[in-house]
């Protein structure tokens, strides 16, 4: 589906990308590490047609600069800095949706899934919007339309817990049709949406696994937390997870996938914490 040879991309006196190789099957679900300046959001710009390079890029046999609308229709995009848009919500959804013939209805929907208040946000500017929110209507846009490709940089970086469920099981219903390509400079946040890991250093491939990928996106863990003793700034951030304080004991649920983020949140208080208990809600 994705096949890049020798690809190659220099900034000025700069090589960012160094002669990069890799192909990519239907139903790949790609974790794309690596540090800062390892050429991930470089390699991301030329599938998307957006830079020249030398060497090749094929999205379906097609290059994305020669053929740049017809590859651009297969692709879901979700960039980790929103663009400064100044079209209003709808003024967006439906340039979006002209662009791949897709239903700007749709689109809407999967936002409103995610929580975004579609009706006191339709007429707002785009930069006017809180992260969050423009995090919540990039992935609608992305979602919202028959993609063959899925590239995500950060896609869950600004959501709430209750939106990253939604999200997980979004990406869940699209697994075996689609294939994924999410960037992050940090494996333990995409761990559980994968089943292939590619780490780029300096501009080259110097990792390349596939993974287990048995946890199921859409399950959801019953967790129960003891401390010994209270503190203000756990309460505050276990708060923001959803959970409640019953006696001594902090109740709430963590979605599957989340659950590597989850417990590196809890980490910071390990010294606080007397039991943890995290077990599958089968209801």
């Amino acid at each position: 589906m994705i096949q890049l040879k020798s690809l190659k991309k220099t900034f000025r006196k700069t090589r960012v990308l160094r002669g990069l190789d890799l192909d990519l099957a239907r139903g790949d679900r790609m974790a794309l590490v690596g540090s800062n300046g390892a050429g991930k959001t470089t390699l991301v710009r030329c599938l998307l047609g957006q830079y020249t390079f030398e060497g090749q890029v094929l999205v379906n046999g097609l290059s994305p600069r020669e053929h740049r609308r017809e590859v651009l229709k297969r692709i879901g995009f979700v960039p980790q800095l929103p663009p400064p848009i100044k079209m209003t919500v709808d003024q967006l959804v439906q340039f979006s949706a002209d662009l791949c013939d897709a239903d700007p209805q749709h689109m809407l929907d999967v936002a409103a899934q995610l929580g975004l208040p579609i009706d006191e946000v339709r007429n707002r500017v785009f930069v006017r919007m809180s992260g969050g929110e423009k995090q919540k209507l990039l992935i609608g846009i992305a979602l919202g339309r028959d993609a063959e490709i899925l590239i995500m940089d950060e896609p869950a970086a600004n959501l709430d817990p209750e939106a990253r469920q939604v999200f997980f099981n979004l990406l869940a219903e699209r697994l075996d049709r689609v294939t994924m390509i999410i960037s992050s400079h940090r494996l333990d946040e995409v761990a559980a949406l994968v089943n292939r890991v590619v780490e780029l250093d300096r501009g080259l491939v110097v990792l390349d696994d596939h993974v287990d990928d048995t946890i199921d996106m859409s399950s959801v863990l019953d967790c129960r937390i003891q401390l010994s003793q209270a503190n203000d700034a756990f309460r505050k951030s276990i708060s923001e997870w959803g959970f409640k304080l019953n006696e001594d004991t902090w109740l709430g649920q963590v979605a599957g996938p989340d659950r590597l983020r989850f417990l590196g949140v809890l980490s910071r208080y390990a010294g606080l914490i007397q039991g943890i208990e995290m077990k599958a809600n089968n209801a």
